[in-house]
């Protein structure tokens, strides 16, 4: 088969979810699969994060914005290539695409209500591009793929699907997450202090960053340890802005900010941390749990959506929007040591399920179920 990949972000310097989705998918399947040839579309950008091989094939195309983009220079390149698929990986594909189509739906979060509009020009244009586009194409796709059982159900029952039309394809997470004595050399740069708890938020709301600086508040009252709060993803302006919305600028010397905090140095944070917050309202998977599992440390997150799927019955699970039960489990982790230890052997246990390699072997059946459709 020749087989095309949209894969446009991985080469931007400051990578996210889905970026890294896409990326790890395919530096799988460069490893498992030495048959079919893979022709790799992205823009350019200055990580050259993957190489190409004997059957992997970069191709870089330029294009002035990710709608042009896709819907231009993407449709062209893979009309002359002919592959027999194109999987694009982002939650949106051209309009117009002369090849069968695979697309992974992360989630349908940009279909449903909101509370606020996006913090910047650029996601708010984004947001409306998704909705624009997304209802367009389902009919076109020949096959959909979502990142966990609740998202498959969410989406076939929102959207209307046929049940064959869409499945579920875990994610994974990179093996340098690993226990290791946290190295205070990277930790320095972000935080300094070594007692501290971590969390990685951003301006969306369903990351629940409010609640959780109220609930840090109220740990900060109870604790006699009072461990420090690293914050990733969030600007100084953008935290002083809810501090003083719920009034509680006092416990700003407790925080660090760093901002964006390059996928390298996060597990030298998470071995270093005593505990990860991750309770967010909504996630479709959840991919920094795993990474903190794998780490060996602590995970409180939310008790919605995917995330006790990916997280397990074992976990530590709350309701999201109850800032009491967040303070409650930081304390009782903190004030519990045998609770502490048996939530890193469960973590390390429960991240044996999930793998990269996992999710490139249930792609590659995914393309030659297509294939094999489309051709015979």
């Amino acid at each position: 088969m020749k087989i095309a990949i949209e894969a446009q972000r991985i080469f931007r310097a400051n990578k996210h979810g889905m970026d890294f989705v896409a990326l790890e998918s395919i530096r799988q399947l460069q490893k498992i699969d030495k048959e079919n040839e893979y022709y790799i579309f992205v823009s350019p950008g200055p990580d050259r994060c993957l190489e190409e091989s004997a059957n992997v094939h970069i191709i870089e195309l330029n294009c002035p914005t990710y709608p042009l983009w896709e819907q231009l220079a993407l449709p062209a390149a893979v009309h002359k290539l002919q592959p027999h698929l194109l999987h694009c990986t982002s939650n949106t594909a051209p309009l117009r695409c002369p090849v069968p189509l695979v697309l992974t739906l992360h989630d349908i979060i940009f279909l449903e209500s909101r509370q606020s509009a996006s913090k910047s020009l650029y996601q708010e244009m984004g947001w409306h591009y998704r909705r624009l586009v997304l209802p367009r194409i389902l009919s076109k796709c020949s096959k959909i793929i979502t990142v966990s059982q609740f998202e498959c159900q969410r989406i076939r029952t929102a959207l209307h699907l046929p049940e064959q039309q869409i499945t579920a394809v875990y994610n994974g997470y990179n093996t340098h997450f690993t226990p290791q004595k946290a190295d205070s050399s990277i930790c320095r740069k972000y935080i300094d202090t070594e007692d501290f708890l971590f969390f990685l938020g951003n301006t969306d709301p369903k990351k629940n960053a409010a609640r959780v600086l109220k609930a840090y508040s109220m740990y900060l009252q109870r604790s006699t340890r009072k461990q420090s709060l690293l914050i990733a993803d969030l600007k100084e302006e953008y935290i002083d802005k809810l501090l003083a919305n719920m009034h509680i600028e006092e416990i700003k010397p407790y925080l660090r900010f760093p901002g964006y905090i390059p996928n390298k140095d996060l597990a030298a944070l998470y071995n270093g941390a005593f505990a990860f917050l991750y309770p967010s309202m909504r996630e479709s998977f959840g991919i920094p749990i795993l990474e903190a599992m794998a780490c060996g440390t602590p995970v409180i997150t939310g008790n919605t959506s995917a995330m006790p799927e990916i997280a397990g019955d074992g976990a530590l699970l709350v309701d999201p929007y109850m800032v009491e039960e967040i303070a409650e489990k930081i304390l009782l982790l903190e004030n519990d040591a045998d609770l502490y230890q048996q939530q890193v052997s469960y973590g390390l246990q429960r991240v044996k399920l999930f793998s990269w390699e996992a999710t490139a072997h249930s792609l590659l059946h995914i393309y030659r179920e297509v294939a094999m459709k489309e051709y015979r």
